[in-house]
């Protein structure tokens, strides 16, 4: 027999879905059979397989003992180096600086090292993330960059902040500002574009459409002008629309592609820049709700910026 408390961590799921997630040994056709014959019950009483868990629920399962996982002596994310570049952190959030060439979540290439392993790690370290205590929830990041973009990445701490974060992000109201050169002169210092992405996943690439079809999502681009050196502008950019490559794939399609970027710019135009990623960095985050945040309230107005861009210097000393 095994006893579990629900914690906030755990709360808001199906039982099914719960138990799933916490006992990879313990089969479907089985954990759906001992609900079924009340092994499996909730605060002492029969469930069913969408019962929906509290804060406080106390699970008791009446089951075999070789179908509950033993605790992991090593985890993966603990092979990942511990040290994090931190912006802002408190209880329920963390800003990390992520640099160009690390991935956010591990692939089959980068299996340990990634930035979501180096938070984990970070955190356990620190005694806010113990592995066994929550059942279902590890930290996780709210949104995402490219590999070779560097900038502000954000993670929760709690299954709550990632739900909350998810919808201000998805109702726009988490505003992200990036900073990147591009080659030429722009002849608007200052512009929304609009156009339409259509994505390739086996290609991992975008293509920019002037006219919406059946495969496209419509994309807003905001751009101004900070300074321009020679055949070079530098600008900052706020994601209206948040795409694949969105920010890479439109200002090629206007004809001043990222300088270092390979994929949707040229390589004659990239060869004496000596930039091993594109220029691009997200340097900027601001918090801007137009509705209640909850336990995350407390963060609307506020800014947070990135410590200095690595690329700047290079805008004012090296490009030629």
């Amino acid at each position: 027999m095994k006893t579990i408390t629900i914690t906030e961590n755990d709360a808001g799921q199906r039982l099914d879905k719960f138990l799933n997630k916490s006992f990879k040994n313990l089969p479907l056709a089985l954990m759906y059979k001992c609900i079924r014959k009340k092994d499996i019950k909730v605060n002492g009483k029969r469930c069913k397989i969408d019962t929906r868990l509290n804060v406080g629920d106390i699970l008791t399962l009446y089951v075999k003992n070789e179908f509950f996982e033993s605790s992991p002596t090593k985890y993966d994310f603990l092979k990942a180096p511990s040290k994090v570049d931190v912006v802002y952190e408190d209880k329920n959030i963390l800003l990390v600086n992520k640099k160009p060439g690390l991935i956010v979540h591990s692939d089959k290439n980068y299996h340990f090292d990634s930035l979501i392993s180096r938070i984990q790690h970070y955190l356990f370290e620190r005694g806010e993330y113990e592995p066994n205590d929550s059942h279902s929830f590890s930290p996780a990041l709210a949104n995402r960059i490219d590999r070779n973009t560097g900038g502000i990445v954000i993670a929760a701490k709690n299954a709550e902040t990632l739900r909350i974060l998810n919808s201000k992000i998805k109702d726009r109201e988490i505003k992200k500002f990036y900073l990147c050169i591009v080659h030429g002169i722009l002849q608007k210092k200052e512009d929304v574009l609009t156009a339409y992405l259509e994505k390739n996943e086996p290609q991992n690439r975008v293509y920019i459409h002037l006219t919406p079809s059946k495969n496209t999502k419509i994309i807003k681009t905001k751009y101004k002008v900070i300074d321009e050196k020679e055949n070079f502008s530098l600008l900052e950019v706020e994601l209206l629309t948040g795409r694949t490559h969105q920010i890479r794939a439109h200002m090629a399609s206007i004809g001043h592609s990222l300088v270092g970027d390979g994929k949707y710019g040229t390589n004659a135009k990239n060869k004496n820049t000596s930039y091993k990623w594109q220029a691009l960095y997200s340097y900027k985050i601001k918090f801007d709700f137009k509705t209640s945040a909850e336990i995350l309230d407390y963060l609307n107005g506020q800014t947070f910026v990135a410590p200095k861009t690595w690329f700047i210097d290079d805008f004012y000393n090296n490009l030629k």
